[in-house]
């Protein structure tokens, strides 16, 4: 086998791992099946933010290729799946992705060989459904004849401090054996490796944490609706709990929620509880049920903003700041940015938009350019929505030229003209 590791899937978190192992002296080559991003690396061209067109140039010269051509697999020791896992569109697991990356993996599996399943996903997926198909697609038994196990991926897209190598991660063998073996592949290009009991554990654990976050949001997104209502300024309570020292993480209300993980994984946990054991997951639907209304509570809040100007929506010009999920990356999946732009023009509003991050946005079939003068666009919009912080958002600026600021995550100071949320 002269490939070290196959990464089967190169978006936000299959390319940055394939450069991780790269970097440290791997032979790696990447599979996907899109034959534009297999061209546009090939060509050192970067299609996700956290790595730049010299770090793919970097990745090529050290050996680094990618193909579309799954025959390209049966030379690798270790194979890597890291696609996408969305919503169905009944608001279950949808497993689309990873099924057909395992077909076409066991096609190519080999005896020795190590599989890794990264995608999140719900308890069981590991053993019950990727297990089968290779089995029974080479005829070989994990955990005999060749290695399984799951790892979940910890990518944060747009964190400078957190990357591949010094973020600890979890490995969960089909059997201890596999988790060994997993867990010394890891360490060649990882600084901190956790072991895990087996893959249910190291899936929950994915899972786990990022209900936790899903959770805490929707309780400050709750809390942000009262305090306002009571007139208590929630930002100044949130700086006040975290002088803390102990017991307490500060988080911040906005618009919703946005990314694959927070919004997606915890309704893999709480369908799997309701199909296995049959009763609710409740933390996880009421969560759900709160963040998926801000989007409309903030639109009710700009309404109201404009009518202390004498002002109806109908036919106002709002200007939104950031429509990515989160700053300085031009991700924009899951963004609450969407459904409230369609929110908003429903309603007849003229929606138009700033992020140094997108030159264009689609909602729904419309493309929205950003707006190029920033300056100008605040001057003239009836209100400006911050909904997302950037370096070139300067405060002054936008409180000297903006008619009224509904500031959604915090920016500060930004003049009397602001409300927060």
């Amino acid at each position: 086998m002269s490939t070290d590791v196959a990464v089967v899937g190169l978006g936000y978190v299959g390319l940055p791992l394939a450069q991780e192992a790269s970097r440290s002296g791997l032979r790696v080559m990447g599979f996907d099946v899109s034959t534009r991003v297999v061209e546009g690396l090939n060509g050192g061209r970067s299609h996700v933010d956290d790595l730049s067109d010299a770090d793919i140039a970097e990745m090529l010269a050290a050996g680094f290729r990618a193909s579309a051509d799954e025959a390209d697999l049966d030379e690798a020791a270790t194979i890597v799946i890291c696609v996408p896992t969305p919503l169905s569109d009944e608001g279950g697991p949808d497993l689309g992705a990873v099924k057909a990356a395992v077909g076409t993996v066991g096609r190519h599996l080999s005896a020795g060989m190590l599989v890794v399943l990264e995608s999140t996903t719900y308890p069981g997926t590991t053993d019950e459904v990727v297990r089968p198909m290779l089995e029974e697609a080479s005829g070989l038994v994990a955990g005999r004849d060749f290695h399984l196990a799951f790892s979940p991926e910890r990518i944060d897209p747009g964190n400078p401090r957190f990357g591949m190598r010094n973020t600890p991660k979890v490995v969960g063998g089909q059997t201890p054996g596999c988790t060994e073996r997993a867990a010394t592949f890891y360490r060649r290009f990882v600084d901190t490796v956790v072991e895990a009991k087996g893959t249910r554990e190291a899936e929950t654990a994915k899972l786990l944490e990022n209900t936790y976050r899903h959770v805490n949001i929707a309780l400050v997104n709750e809390m942000a609706r009262f305090c306002h209502e009571l007139g208590i300024d929630l930002w100044d309570v949130i700086r006040l709990a975290k002088t803390k020292p102990f017991g307490f993480q500060a988080f911040y209300p906005g618009p919703g929620v946005g990314g694959h993980c927070i919004p997606i994984d915890p309704n893999y946990l709480s369908h799997n509880v309701r199909v296995r054991l049959g009763y609710p997951f409740r933390f996880v639907e009421l969560a759900q049920e709160i963040n998926a209304t801000m989007p409309a509570y903030v639109v009710q809040r700009i309404q109201n903003l404009l009518n202390v100007d004498g002002k109806a929506l109908n036919g106002s010009t709002v200007l939104l700041l950031g429509v990515t999920y989160k700053p300085d990356i031009a991700d924009q999946r899951e963004s609450p940015a969407v459904p409230l732009a369609k929110r908003l023009a429903s309603l007849g509003a003229n929606v138009v938009f700033h992020d140094p991050k997108v030159p264009t946005w689609k909602v729904d079939d419309t493309v929205h350019d950003s707006v190029p003068d920033l300056e100008a666009a605040l001057a003239t919009a009836d209100l400006t929505v911050v909904l997302q912080p950037h370096s070139e958002y300067d405060g002054h600026l936008i409180a000297k030229t903006a008619k009224r600021v509904f500031d959604t995550r915090g920016i500060t100071p930004l003049g009397d003209n602001v409300e927060h949320m």
